[in-house]
């Protein structure tokens, strides 16, 4: 049973707990690892984002860095550069709010001026001491993710003791962090990190276990989508990543989830609305 909750963002407010809410990935990367290049382009990215809203989406992602195994990272003018504009005209063309995925808080502060309501932080604060000042001067929403290491040796991270306890805590500490530089509790969710700092059977006992994660008393926002991890399981490629998806987000939903994070936005509302309905 999931506990209901508002998700308050500086012109927006989006209830989570009844309802699946469906967070649509927008990568302006040439080098994402499943859709790299295909919105690089500034009109094909607009034109997806209102695809989005019409699929069913209720906030749209967007970002200018891939974290993927093996990325490098990206100068923050770049960021800036292929992130702002392509906010700017998405906030302008669809009635739903707007995400920046970036651990950088200049890049935060630029992307919040140009129309995003959220921040989404891979590193729950970790790489940027800067960026609860940001959040909260802005008043914006954030999503406080659970990774490990640094920037670069994000894929590259030790198995853990107890992933449960460890994900769980971490996550709890970056909740408080956040409370403490003055974000307001609702404005706050939290993400497990699948595949970030996690070896494949870790990410898999996360998503099982996602009810321990709600005892935090916040959100929680879970990220599947064509993950390395599902191929763990079929060996089927290009079936991981539709079904295998798929299959991921009905048992995230299942298991309490109140946001997923997902390129396929048509197939998950579909999906969303018949397991909130069952479950």
């Amino acid at each position: 049973m999931r506990h209901d909750y508002r998700w308050v963002l500086p012109r927006t407010t989006i209830q989570l707990g009844k309802r699946t809410a469906i967070m649509g990935i927008l990568n302006v990367t040439p080098d994402s690892f499943s859709d790299g290049g295909d919105y690089f382009d500034f009109d094909k990215a607009i034109a997806r984002g209102r695809e989005m809203e019409q699929e069913g989406a209720d906030i749209i992602d967007i970002g200018g860095e891939s974290s993927r195994p093996g990325s490098e990272a990206v100068p923050e003018e770049e960021e800036i550069r292929r992130v702002v504009p392509v906010i700017e005209g998405v906030a302008k063309a669809v009635t739903i709010p707007v995400s920046v995925d970036t651990y950088h808080s200049r890049v935060a502060q630029r992307a919040l001026e140009a129309g995003a309501q959220a921040v989404n932080d891979i590193s729950a604060f970790r790489f940027d001491d800067h960026m609860p000042a940001v959040v909260k001067e802005n008043r914006a929403g954030v999503v406080l993710m659970h990774s490990r290491g640094t920037r670069d040796t994000l894929h590259l991270q030790p198995r853990m003791t107890d992933a449960i306890a460890e994900v769980g805590d971490s996550l709890s500490l970056a909740a408080q962090k956040a409370v403490a530089a003055g974000i307001p509790s609702e404005s706050i969710v939290i993400d497990p990190g699948i595949g970030f700092g996690k070896a494949a059977e870790e990410s898999i006992v996360i998503l099982k276990s996602l009810g321990v994660f709600s005892k935090i008393r916040y959100p929680v926002l879970v990220g599947t989508s064509r993950k390395s991890f599902i191929r763990l399981i079929t060996s089927d490629i290009q079936e991981a990543r539709g079904s295998g998806t798929a299959a991921t987000v009905v048992v995230a939903i299942m298991n309490g989830a109140h946001v997923v994070r997902v390129h396929d936005v048509r197939q998950t509302r579909v999906l969303a609305d018949v397991t909130d309905r069952l479950v």
